[in-house]
């Protein structure tokens, strides 16, 4: 049965010439799809979440107020971290590459980016401080400053070697197109 709506996923007709939101470069957009660690974590917090919503309404219906509305917060607090928890990741947009993590974001532009390349390393797994050795996509910036966009032992890539090796793709593919060329180097 086919749906009436549209995805990022399926081929568009020819006589289709909409451009989608992930088509507009100045957009911030994730090159990957989140991964399956990440989504299930958030679903999970979501679902504590509903059960800590319906303990507040229960406390509520008791008369205990102050007890509901630190319930309520709670819950609301739990919603935040599982929407956030879905944010993280590289994002990339015409501008530069953003690194958004649970706590701080990043931001670099592309400008500043003097090279993005796959390396061997050591690499934190699932974000624990155990490391493994992996591979991390891991942008220069000028000053020799060095950040590590992806990894594929993250919540978004673990066990899916493929999904990590086309986002470092993508995010290379970003930074010919608009990084600067190094000197010597023609377009």
């Amino acid at each position: 049965m086919p749906l009436p709506f549209l995805t990022a996923d399926r081929a568009f007709d020819a006589t289709d010439d909409v451009a989608l939101p992930f088509d507009d470069h100045d957009e911030w957009r994730r090159p990957y799809r989140p991964g399956p660690w990440r989504v299930g974590a958030s679903a999970l917090a979501l679902l504590v979440a509903s059960f800590v919503l319906f303990a507040a309404v229960i406390i509520t219906a008791a008369g205990a107020v102050s007890g509901a509305a630190v319930t309520f917060g709670l819950a609301a607090l739990i919603i935040g971290s599982a929407l956030r928890m879905l944010r993280v990741g590289t994002w990339v947009s015409r501008h530069g590459v953003r690194r958004v993590g649970f706590f701080s974001t990043s931001t670099v532009a592309w400008a500043r980016v003097t090279h993005v390349r796959t390396t061997q390393q050591p690499v934190r797994w699932l974000g624990l401080p155990r490391t493994v050795q992996g591979q991390a996509l891991v942008l220069g910036r000028q000053g020799g400053e060095q950040l590590s966009l992806l990894t594929d032992h993250n919540a978004d890539f673990l066990s899916r070697v493929e999904a990590f090796d086309r986002a470092a793709d993508t995010v290379e593919a970003w930074n010919a197109e608009y990084g600067v060329a190094p000197a010597g180097a023609t377009r």
